[in-house]
């Protein structure tokens, strides 16, 4: 999801913000409310783009994680836009929600809180950035990768390559 690259969490600040240009002393952001105030965040802010976000599943893979990307695309297929639970939800309550999107989710490195977290993003997302949720064709290519032909080589002839006139010096009167 290429829009996620533009949407990060502040530590210490509730909510997402829309990365609108990040720079030297540090990056601006927009909050991703109703308010639309924009932030200088400093260098020494913890600014997480979600797209480098992942979750830590339990399976015999070489990864050992699932992007947050695919995470939130999971929810979006199985709930859409309502969720069944909220983030105030109970420990076991939580725990079953994520086990119904992630079945393979390492119950002992995934806290309560970042399940807390996730449900929050996820409804902040639906409500203030629906397009993160739009797979595009090019994504879709991505995620099944299918067998390349072998691609024909043909030759071009190329044209000569013609340069510009140099510009003359004024004459010094």
């Amino acid at each position: 999801m290429e829009a996620l690259k533009q949407i990060a969490n502040v530590a210490g600040y509730s909510g997402l913000y829309r990365i609108v240009k990040p720079g030297r002393a540090g990056v601006i952001v927009e909050s991703l409310d109703d308010k639309k105030a924009k932030t200088m965040m400093g260098p020494t802010a913890r600014v997480s783009v979600l797209n480098d976000i992942s979750i830590y599943v339990d399976d015999d893979s070489e990864e050992q994680s699932t992007s947050l990307s695919a995470v939130l695309l999971a929810i979006n297929e199985k709930y859409g836009d309502t969720l069944p639970i909220d983030s105030k939800g109970s420990t076991d309550q939580l725990a079953d929600f994520m086990a119904s999107v992630v079945p393979t989710y390492d119950r002992d490195r995934v806290r309560t809180t970042d399940i807390k977290k996730l449900i929050s993003w996820y409804g902040i997302l639906r409500q203030y950035a629906p397009e993160v949720f739009e797979v595009t064709a090019e994504e879709t290519k991505e995620e099944t990768p299918e067998v390349a032909a072998t691609p024909e080589v043909t030759e071009v002839a190329e044209a000569p390559v013609s340069e510009a006139p140099k510009k003359q010096k004024a004459e010094k009167a």
